[in-house]
């Protein structure tokens, strides 16, 4: 798993380039996103799987904010992302969420 960051030119957006690897898919069929950048729908967001197994997503958010995050796997596994910034309790289970930082560096 993996997040890659870019920002705009005029420093207002990033893109981030979300990836769950074939090792972490663990042969799913689907993979889908969810978090604070799209009201926390298990539907809306869903990744593209490459041929090596791989799937990825590519996502503009606002930058200087943290979104937390989650990967459905064939919509009945939840999981988290092994190399996201930080993780935080989730409100609503017993388990963590991931989080993505949009900070720009200075």
């Amino acid at each position: 798993m993996g997040l890659k960051k870019s920002f705009s030119k005029d420093k207002t957006k990033c893109t981030v380039t979300f990836t769950v690897s074939p090792e972490a898919a663990q042969g799913a069929k689907e993979i889908n996103i969810a978090g604070d950048f799209n009201s926390w729908s298990s539907t809306i967001t869903p990744m593209t799987k490459a041929p090596d197994g791989s799937f990825s997503v590519k996502l503009e958010l606002d930058v200087n904010r943290e979104y937390q995050f989650r990967y459905l796997l064939d919509n009945t596994r939840w999981e988290n992302d092994w190399n996201a910034d930080k993780y935080v309790p989730a409100p609503y289970s017993n388990a963590d969420n991931s989080v993505v930082e949009t900070y720009l560096k200075s």
